[in-house]
């Protein structure tokens, strides 16, 4: 009877845990859980040289009409803010990401969560290819929600390290 009992709570509580949601899109994206589309936000700019990244596969990632940019300087040396549509930056980053290839990996995440809301600070490192040297640093500001079943993502908007911009040390590591 033991063993019974035992067996029946380890089920349930399986069947609630956060690890069991297994919510795939099309393209096999876990996007049931935040280390699954934080995953597939990274993988789907993974591309080798002279391939193109699949947008269909980014774009089940978005809520429609995602909004998207970064940050670049100004030849005043201020700053400016690239704005676009998620579509827009699909068709600006084509022909930048297939030349050389493109690698980008998490190395740091900060979360901050409030019910269905989730802002994720997401520090990365880039490449040309996955044993390549480190062509950039950055941090991705990433805006998601959870609709009770999976992520979407809003938004997201980065900005690359500098010597005069560099990553703060809390925003390496997890």
């Amino acid at each position: 009877m033991k063993k019974i009992f035992f067996l029946a709570l380890l089920t349930s509580i399986a069947s609630i845990s956060p690890a069991s949601a297994q919510v795939k899109t099309q393209y096999g994206d876990n996007v049931g859980t935040l280390d699954g589309i934080i995953k597939a936000f990274y993988d789907v700019v993974t591309v080798k040289k002279g391939e193109k990244p699949s947008y269909q596969r980014d774009s089940c990632l978005h809520i429609p009409d995602a909004r998207c940019g970064y940050i670049r300087p100004k030849k005043d040396g201020g700053k400016a803010l690239e704005y676009l549509t998620l579509k827009d930056f699909h068709k600006s980053s084509d022909e930048f990401l297939a030349k050389d290839g493109f690698v980008e990996q998490e190395i740091g995440r900060k979360v901050e969560q409030f019910g269905g809301i989730y802002h994720v600070w997401s520090t990365y490192e880039s490449r040309n290819t996955a044993d390549g040297p480190v062509i950039e640093r950055g941090i991705n500001s990433i805006e998601l929600y959870n609709d009770g079943t999976r992520f979407w993502i809003i938004g997201w908007f980065y900005d690359g390290e500098s010597k005069t911009n560099p990553i703060p040390k809390k925003y390496i590591g997890y």
